[in-house]
């Protein structure tokens, strides 16, 4: 064969592998660039063109959200009950240890830019108030806090598959003078939304109660191995609108701003700031522990990611991307055990992205509030910033209500959420890439630091017939 032929042959065997992930990227470029045109060159669009606009996009959002819920207890069940409970626990001890580092990492990163650039001196802000915003600003940090604990131990498993349990506050108009909100009147209720706390822990502790009923539970065991195999076989069918459906959400999004220039103008050292951060912690910490971890630079693994990237840029939800970042993750041969666990509570508990944005903001507002800190205060902010950032479910902008637990620790007021408001959605869809960025290297990480454990596990549960077929790692002999 003549070397031209060779390198057309090659050339078109990476088209049809990638064709998929350079038709989103596409995607994303293409709905941005389109949205810019449309924006410039007509008038003020209603809500309702927008939502026509947005509705191919928020079909694709739906279908891959109705996969979270199956998906999510179907994989941490199949993946922890196939293992015995020490080789669980490892895996598990790897992940979160992992998971720890990056956030602590992240929001460190955060601060010392914050407190190195302060963008929030002379800034000159218009305040933007919504009924988001000031529904999100009467919350209290010890029920915030409380409430991440009673979700993750629900009390109802169905009920968890749509509502999460919160803890509203209101005022008591009767009695005056006005109280502070520590002396409101409270009650439970039940916000929209999956539990994806609770479903966590229901199936961590039910995946490890299989494991341990052996030949008993081996009937669940294979009803929910094969239900998480059912799902990713609908994922694949599914991602093949993901072009389509990302153009159309990020083209909506940029019509539905109101001013970019004004925007950029008045927060743009703030948006600078925290782009640096995530560009640094994602490219540059992130990669750091990859490499100490399995002596390897991340960044050929980053560019297969492309498609899972450009999807979680443009949903903004590190949930809804779940089901194809497990699928490229399969793609990329590592073991399902390991990517099954380590993806769905990734998605749930980690959020280094959403961790350096808080501790940022949380800063950046104090410095145009002309509010002075001390050290104190700034480690309160990164501990806050850590336990905010595990409460915020991967949703979009769900780190908007925990934020008010960060300023709280500050001593600022719910309010002044207000202020970043207007950059949060672009800022949100950033930092939602590097939080599932994140999420598939450690993925990567723990698969390789567990290599060896899991082999050794192969090997112990082979029948005689299958030890012959299986090399010294455990992996099956290719001739």
């Amino acid at each position: 064969m003549t070397r031209p032929k060779q390198d057309a042959n090659k050339f078109k065997s990476f088209l049809q592998e990638n064709v998929l992930t350079m038709a989103t990227v596409i995607g994303v470029f293409a709905g941005g660039l389109v949205g810019f045109i449309i924006k410039n060159s007509t008038g003020e669009w209603t809500k309702r063109e927008i939502m026509y606009i947005s509705f191919p996009g928020e079909i694709f959002l739906r279908m891959l959200k109705c996969l979270i819920v199956p998906l999510l207890v179907s994989s941490i069940t199949s993946a922890i009950g196939g293992l015995d409970l020490s080789m669980s626990s490892k895996i598990a001890t790897r992940a979160i240890t992992y998971y720890f580092v990056t956030t602590i990492s992240a929001v460190i990163l955060g601060i010392c830019l914050v407190t190195t650039i302060r963008p929030g001196q002379g800034a000159k802000i218009v305040e933007t108030r919504t009924e988001t915003i000031d529904k999100a600003s009467k919350v209290l940090t010890p029920d915030t806090l409380m409430d991440l604990v009673r979700n993750m131990f629900t009390d109802n498993i169905i009920q968890s598959t749509m509502f999460q349990h919160r803890t509203e506050i209101f005022e008591n108009t009767s009695i005056s003078p006005a109280q502070p909100m520590e002396n409101w009147e409270f009650k439970s209720a039940q916000r929209e939304g999956s539990n994806v706390l609770g479903l966590v822990m229901f199936s961590v502790i039910l995946g490890t109660t299989i494991g341990r009923m052996r030949e008993k539970g081996q009937l669940l065991q294979d009803f929910f191995t094969t239900l998480s195999e059912a799902m990713m076989t609908i994922t694949s069918w599914v991602i093949w609108i993901s072009p389509l459906g990302v153009a159309f959400l990020i083209a909506a999004k940029i019509i539905e701003m109101e001013s970019i220039a004004a925007t950029i103008q008045s927060l743009g050292w703030y948006f600078i700031t925290v782009m640096i951060g995530l560009f640094l912690h994602g490219f540059g910490t992130i990669a750091v522990i990859f490499f100490l971890g399995t002596r390897r630079m991340p960044y050929r693994f980053i560019a297969k990611l492309s498609q899972v990237l450009a999807t979680a840029f443009g949903t903004g939800s590190s949930s809804a991307t779940m089901p194809l970042t497990i699928k490229c993750l399969d793609n990329m041969g590592i073991d399902p055990r390991v990517t099954r666990f380590v993806i769905p509570v990734g998605a749930t508990i980690n959020m280094d992205g959403t961790a350096l944005y808080e501790a940022v903001a949380a800063l950046f507002i104090a410095q145009y509030r002309e509010m002075s800190y001390s050290f104190g205060t700034i480690v309160a902010v990164s501990i806050t910033a850590t336990a905010a950032s595990i409460g915020a479910a991967g949703i979009p902008q769900a780190g908007l209500v925990t934020m008010v637990m960060v300023l709280d620790t500050v001593g600022l007021e719910p309010k002044d959420v207000s202020l970043i408001i207007a950059v949060d959605w672009l800022l949100d869809r950033f930092r939602t890439t590097i939080n599932v960025m994140c999420d598939a290297l450690g993925t990567i990480l723990v698969n390789h630091l567990s290599k060896n454990d899991l082999a050794s596990v192969d090997r112990l549960n082979a029948e005689p017939h299958e030890l012959l077929e299986l090399g010294p790692n455990g992996h099956e002999m290719k001739e």
